[in-house]
């Protein structure tokens, strides 16, 4: 069981059988992203793999068009914004690149899961703070400290002569 959800609604397959592209990806019951928002670009791993690394390109790009996106509101477009930190382009876009598995699919799978992890993370809606006054038995814990400090600082002080 993993511990995101979502669900891939349609996949589009070629002539070998191959996954084409992503039809449509379930959010939450009001969002899901549609194809035309997401592109992936398959391009050669870094570190180790031996021979496989340099020969099959297995890691995957991710680009999400973050700001073009219609069914996102604006709301949660800035907070997606703010999530994304480096990986959000000049263009509103959001970059992802997954390439710690050996296998292509397994890459393209996680970059996806990320990307519904940010979306869902964006999401959700910040706790506003409540304004709260300290007590008044704080206060005067407060002030009782300030004095007591005082007090040794006072002492540090010359010994003045009788």
């Amino acid at each position: 069981m993993r511990p995101f959800s979502f669900d891939i609604l349609a996949f589009g397959e070629d002539i070998l059988g191959k996954m084409k592209g992503i039809a449509m990806i379930r959010i939450s019951d009001d969002i899901s992203l549609e194809d035309w928002e997401i592109t992936e670009n398959f391009v050669r791993a870094s570190g180790p793999g031996g021979q496989n690394v340099n020969k099959v390109s297995t890691a995957v790009e991710l680009r999400f068009e973050a700001e073009r996106s219609p069914n996102l509101s604006p709301s949660v477009k800035a907070r997606l914004r703010r999530l994304a930190g480096s990986r959000w382009t000049k263009e509103g876009a959001i970059l992802l690149r997954a390439e710690a598995h050996r296998s292509q699919a397994r890459n393209r799978e996680e970059a996806l899961e990320r990307l519904v992890l940010l979306v869902q993370k964006a999401l959700e809606r910040p706790k506003p703070r409540i304004k709260t006054r300290p007590t008044l038995a704080s206060k005067r814990r407060r002030l009782e400290a300030k004095k007591g400090r005082g007090e040794v600082k006072k002492l540090r002080g010359p010994i003045a002569p009788e």
